[in-house]
């Protein structure tokens, strides 16, 4: 056994692993990136990727000033989706306060709305959104028509009158919610961003830590060595991916005790392909570093490609909203197949069996990413 740790610690690539393992130990500042970035960074995202809109500004125009349009108004805040702001006079003010941007929705009751309502005919209050942000305004326009229902409900009114006897439907629906019962919208980002955090953080430490000795002088007197250029490469790699690796570890100790996300499934296979997401994200930015001679450039061509694939990776919204001709774009992204993996790993508990075209697909991604930075970092030294 001694023999053969003397003769792992003779090779010429131990000895270049060590030198980058004591290169990074001085660079206090990788250290430092390395842990606190994705720390505050998957909280921060956690807490902030919400899809859920509360506390809408609401403005409100009240023609009829009785208990039953008070009562209406309330049933709009109850539920913390709208609050108050104003109460205007009349349309044309509150027209005027949606326009400049005051407001996000307006409320307009009737003078005549309590005498039809408390005379069961039809009665119509007029509601106006900001449509510039038009998800907000649809969701927005979801709550208003489910606080309308409520409150009809509530107060016996059925939609619909019918002279002719009611006939029960022999259908009824039961809606169970299955994985994420109390449809917690924090699981389903962070099973995402932990794959765009993976790919990001390891592109831009990988790239920085390449251009930065392209910068001091050190590849070149590296080559006067013995070592081959594949030595040099793997040394350069191997202790980034190690360090970034435990940041897998790290981010779902952040899940379970800051977000109570639930971890049904194999947490060694979502290791394995969070590792994977790690390699491609080293062979990203180690890839984009041959072409940079400056820490400057190598940041701009990663501000110029990681936006793209955090953003067509259904990592932070449905894969489903997007066009169909960008769709089977995202297969060719890593963080998509990572996304898949971490949703079905944690969330339902899938097995190989079931995410093995995804694993499949880093793994691919990885080789490619990974050959393609050592085909071209070896072209550079030759």
């Amino acid at each position: 056994m001694k023999n053969l740790i003397q003769k792992i610690t003779g090779m010429r690539l131990w000895a270049l692993f060590v030198k980058e393992l004591r290169q990074i130990q001085r660079d206090r500042q990788m250290v430092v990136a390395l842990i606190v970035p994705p720390t505050i960074q998957l909280i921060l995202l956690g807490f902030a990727l919400n899809p859920e809109v509360t506390n809408l500004r609401l403005g409100v125009v009240d023609e009829n000033r009785t208990a039953v349009s008070r009562e209406l108004i309330s049933a709009f805040v109850e539920g913390q989706a709208f609050q108050v702001a104003a109460y205007y006079q009349s349309p044309t003010e509150l027209g005027r306060a949606l326009s400049s941007g005051n407001l996000d929705a307006g409320l307009v009751i009737p003078s005549d709305f309590a005498k039809r309502f408390e005379a069961r005919q039809p009665s119509t209050v007029q509601l106006a959104f900001d449509g510039v942000d038009s998800n907000r305004a649809g969701i927005a326009s979801s709550y208003a028509q489910r606080t309308m229902m409520a409150f009809n409900q509530r107060n016996g009114l059925a939609p619909v009158k019918m002279e002719s006897p009611v006939i029960k439907p022999n259908l009824t629906a039961r809606v169970a919610l299955l994985f994420n019962p109390g449809l917690r919208s924090s699981w389903f980002m962070l099973a995402g961003v932990l794959g765009i955090l993976l790919v990001l953080n390891g592109s831009l430490v990988a790239a920085g830590a390449l251009v930065k000795e392209k910068e001091a002088g050190t590849i070149e007197q590296l080559l006067m060595t013995p070592a081959g250029a594949t030595e040099i490469i793997v040394a350069k790699i191997t202790p980034v991916f190690l360090l970034l690796s435990c940041d897998v570890w790290l981010a779902l100790l952040i899940m379970r005790l800051v977000f109570d996300m639930p971890m049904r499934g194999s947490l060694l296979v979502l290791f394995c392909a969070g590792a994977l997401c790690v390699f491609a994200g080293i062979g990203l930015g180690t890839f984009l570093a041959t072409f940079s001679k400056s820490q400057q450039q190598a940041q701009l061509l990663n501000f110029f490609v990681n936006p793209p694939i955090a953003l067509l990776s259904g990592a932070t919204s449905p894969l489903e909203g997007m066009p169909h001709w960008v769709q089977p774009l995202t297969i060719i992204n890593p963080v998509r197949h990572f996304a898949t993996i971490a949703r079905g790993v944690l969330l339902k508990g899938a097995g190989l069996d079931i995410i093995y075209p995804n694993l499949l697909a880093l793994f691919a991604f990885a080789v490619v990413l990974v050959g393609l930075s050592a085909w071209q970092f070896r072209k550079q030294l030759e």
